[in-house]
């Protein structure tokens, strides 16, 4: 296929999930979201694992932007030095947002963990974009994505305030992104070595929506640490992942 061809697949491939998206049934947040298997709170802490696991976050996020600033520490496109740093920083929102989440679940305090969450995947498919696709590109693109991911979030939770709760487009940004990357991976040219770090990334993100199905089960089962607790750490070692890859890539094409 041409690059042509494939960019014009992946574009349909947008379109049509959005026409789906728009065609489908409102989504309306589920109340019990908010009861986690493991509710024990440690000093005063309540929810005490899954709020403290969320350092693993501020912990990768803080190292990439240090690194970011080392001249030659991470291999990044310079030209979009940008997207790097604000997925790096939204690590750190991650970290605060999720804690503040689930110190006190509700809907509010949900909107502001996920916002931090649709930065993250904005800006790690812009990179990608960026990188496979058109640097171009990418940076035309990158303000409107990061201002999609926020709008849905924005969306979702007027829609709750209103009584008619619709999680439709986040929905949208957070599975159309995840499947947009293995086809960025298989119809595009690796310009970098240890392409294989970015499959691990999505495996260990499988893993961790995994754990999240099945927060219950696993707590009964281990009893000490819940699913979302392993949810949590699960996406931060996805994270990890990442910013080993940009640290031991080389770049194969100029």
């Amino acid at each position: 296929m041409s690059i042509r061809a494939k960019q014009s697949l992946l574009l349909g491939i947008c379109l049509i999930a959005v026409i789906a998206t728009l065609l489908a049934p409102r989504i309306p947040q589920d109340p019990a979201y908010h009861l986690f298997a493991d509710q024990n709170s440690f000093l005063s802490i309540p929810n005490a694992l899954n709020v403290l696991t969320n350092l693993i976050f501020a912990w990768i996020g803080i190292e990439g932007l240090y690194r970011l600033q080392r001249a030659g520490e991470l291999q990044i496109l310079d030209r979009f030095r940008i997207a790097y740093q604000t997925f790096f920083i939204s690590l750190v929102l991650i970290s605060a947002g999720s804690m503040y989440y689930h110190w006190s679940p509700d809907n509010l305090s949900l909107a502001w963990d996920r916002v931090a969450m649709t930065v993250s995947f904005m800006s790690f498919f812009a990179i990608l974009l960026a990188e496979r696709v058109s640097l171009r590109a990418a940076r035309m693109l990158f303000p409107a994505l990061l201002c999609a991911g926020i709008a849905s979030i924005a969306y979702w939770y007027y829609s709750e305030i209103n009584e008619r709760g619709d999680l439709r487009f986040y929905a949208l940004i957070q599975y159309l992104t995840v499947l947009c990357i293995p086809l960025l991976m298989t119809l595009f040219e690796d310009r970098y070595t240890r392409a294989s770090d970015i499959w691990w990334l999505l495996a260990w993100y499988l893993v961790s929506k995994l754990c999240e199905i099945y927060d219950r089960e696993i707590y009964q089962w281990l009893v000490l640490i819940s699913g979302h607790s392993l949810k949590h750490i699960a996406s931060g070692i996805a994270g990890l992942v990442f910013l080993r890859h940009l640290r031991y890539r080389t770049r194969l094409t100029q």
